[in-house]
């Protein structure tokens, strides 16, 4: 068996036996007093796990008695369960803006690498093998994004003064936050609004400003409301009122599109000519207009008319601004 078996085996027998003597661990684990050994002084001076010499009962024990230093709960992993942990770790620090992970991760992140290095990869290649690239990402303020992760957190109202990109105007609201989410490669910030009395969406790369409000708690809205009114309709510009879009992709694109999740509630069903034709519901035009021009001629609106004629709008100014000269 490889050390990481070795080191759950150590584990499995410390839980079961209670006590156990250096010679059933030799016979247990197939090795040398000296490999054993090793073994033993890497769990506890590296990964910190309390095995303990007992002379009363002549043999080792996992010392549950240390209140700052008790017993891991199982937390062994194999060669390829760390690379995945570690992967993980190397892409949540991409998308955090404020660290507010990184205190916990890093010693965490520590011992995953000094695991790894005993294995058959080596913890570097996390750093240069794999690689996380967010072009589309906007920059978001740490100190803004720390005071709303706190808050959202420790359940306090924010005031906050929002850039609206539509109006080209700011302003000034007092929310109770509900939850951080991530999409597309930026955060935002779900909400409930106590001017306008309901649940809204704010780009946190738009909030200008953010203050918390001590004069009462944030309240708290039930998980599937939330999901009702804010989930199931398409992208950030999400609501109540749910319309749905049939496209119709070309058999060329189709060979992208059909493996691409646009929605979680879409329909997808490819033709006998190749193409694709997309179900998705959505509540805003804006958003989705985006995403289809950027398939250009290679899709079809099919359903309903009003995306249609926003579509058809759009490629008529497209050929007023790039129309020949002559």
């Amino acid at each position: 068996m490889d050390r990481t078996e070795r080191f759950y085996k150590i584990q499995s027998l410390l839980r079961q036996r209670k006590i156990v003597r250096a010679i059933e661990f030799q016979e247990a684990l197939e090795v040398s007093r000296a490999t054993f050994r090793r073994d033993l002084e890497y769990l506890r001076d590296r990964l910190g796990m309390p095995i303990r010499w007992d002379a009363t009962v002549n043999g080792y024990v996992l010392d549950a008695d240390d209140s700052n230093n008790q017993p891991l709960s199982g937390f062994w992993l194999n060669d390829e369960e760390v690379l995945a942990l570690l992967s993980l770790i190397q892409v949540t620090s991409t998308i955090e803006p404020a660290k507010l992970l990184a205190l916990t991760t890093e010693p965490l992140q520590e011992r995953l690498e000094h695991m790894l290095s005993q294995g058959k990869y080596a913890a570097s290649a996390i750093r240069s093998r794999i690689k996380v690239s967010t072009v589309g990402r906007r920059r978001t303020s740490p100190e803004h994004f720390q005071t709303i992760a706190d808050a959202l957190l420790s359940r306090q109202r924010l005031h906050i003064t929002h850039f609206g990109r539509s109006t080209a105007e700011n302003t000034a609201r007092d929310i109770s936050p509900q939850r951080l989410v991530y999409y597309r490669d930026n955060w935002y910030l779900d909400t409930y609004c106590h001017m306008r009395n309901g649940l809204r969406s704010f780009s946190v790369d738009a909030i200008q400003s953010v203050g918390r409000l001590s004069t009462a708690p944030a309240i708290d809205i039930d998980e599937s409301q939330l999901s009702k009114e804010l989930d199931n309709t398409y992208g950030i510009f999400s609501g109540k009122t749910a319309r749905l879009a049939q496209l119709r992709f070309s058999a060329f694109q189709a060979r992208w599109v059909a493996n691409e999740i646009w929605h979680t509630d879409q329909v997808g069903q490819l033709s006998e000519d190749g193409s694709y034709l997309l179900q998705v519901p959505f509540s805003d035009e804006q958003e989705l207009m985006m995403d289809i021009l950027r398939y250009g001629a290679h899709v079809e609106v099919l359903t309903p008319q009003s995306l249609r004629d926003a579509i058809l709008a759009v490629a008529k100014k497209l050929v007023v601004q790039y129309g020949s000269d002559g």
